[in-house]
């Protein structure tokens, strides 16, 4: 079933800007809520992997010094994802998950100019 995306509307760059130096606080419960709104919109199979990742995020940016820190190692995170995600396409993780006996497992044609098989 799919979930429609909420239609999240953020104020305009300056407000955030101002509320974050004027009242940090309102503004994380701001970042909160809308975090908590997407998450909310994933199905409910994935809405425990997203707030586990949100609370990775969480964690990391608090222990960086300052908002140019925090984009800086949430980039590095971002490209790690990014490289694990490449690694999975192309069959190179470790990550085993036992497939029900029907399931043949993707495996990707790395020959080049190669016509794709017909079963």
């Amino acid at each position: 079933m799919a979930h429609p995306q909420p239609n999240q509307k953020l104020p305009p760059f300056d407000e955030l800007v101002q509320l974050a130096k004027s009242d940090p606080k309102a503004f994380d419960q701001f970042k909160h809520e809308m975090c908590e709104q997407m998450i909310c919109s994933a199905s409910e199979t994935m809405q425990n992997r997203l707030r586990a990742q949100q609370s990775h995020i969480d964690l990391v940016v608090s222990r960086c010094k300052n908002p140019h820190h925090a984009n800086v190692v949430l980039m590095q995170e971002l490209r790690c994802q990014v490289c694990k995600f490449q690694d999975a396409l192309k069959g190179r993780c470790d990550f085993e998950e036992s497939l029900p006996e029907n399931v043949v497992p993707f495996k990707p044609n790395t020959e080049p100019n190669t016509e794709p098989k017909m079963y």
